[in-house]
C-alpha cells in the first residue's frame, strides 16, 4: 500500500511559480512511473509529466519549459516546480505512484 500527500498548492498571479510536493509513505519509493496529472474545471483529468526510463521525463507540450519534475529519494519526495504559470494550468494536480495510486490531489489557482 502507498500512500501520497500533495502540498504546495495555492493562488498565484499570472507569471508567477509555485512548487508542489508529493510525499510518498507505505513502500519503497521508486523514481520510475512516478506521474503528475491535473483536472481543470470542466475537464478530464490529464498527464502533465512522468518519470520514464533512465532519468528520461515525459512533459505535456503545454509545460514543456515551464514545468519541471525532480524527486528527492532520500525523503520519498516528488517534486514539480512550475514557473510562467497561466490561467488555464489552473487545476488540481495529482500525484500518482506505479500501481494506480493516487494522492487526493493539490489546488492551483492562477489569477490575477
Amino acid at each position: 500500500q502507498v500512500q501520497l500527500v500533495e502540498s504546495g498548492g495555492g493562488l498565484v498571479q499570472p507569471g508567477g511559480s509555485l512548487k508542489l510536493s508529493c510525499a510518498a509513505s507505505g513502500s519503497i519509493f521508486t523514481t520510475n512511473g512516478m506521474a503528475w496529472y491535473r483536472q481543470g474545471p470542466g475537464k478530464e483529468r490529464e498527464l502533465v509529466a512522468r518519470f520514464i526510463s533512465f532519468g528520461n521525463i515525459y512533459y505535456q507540450d503545454s509545460v514543456k519549459g515551464r514545468f519541471t519534475c525532480s524527486t528527492d529519494n532520500a525523503k520519498n519526495t516528488l517534486y514539480l516546480q512550475m514557473n510562467s504559470l497561466k490561467s488555464e494550468d489552473t487545476a488540481v494536480y495529482y500525484c500518482r505512484a506505479p500501481g494506480g495510486y493516487w494522492g487526493k490531489g493539490t489546488l492551483v489557482t492562477v489569477s490575477s
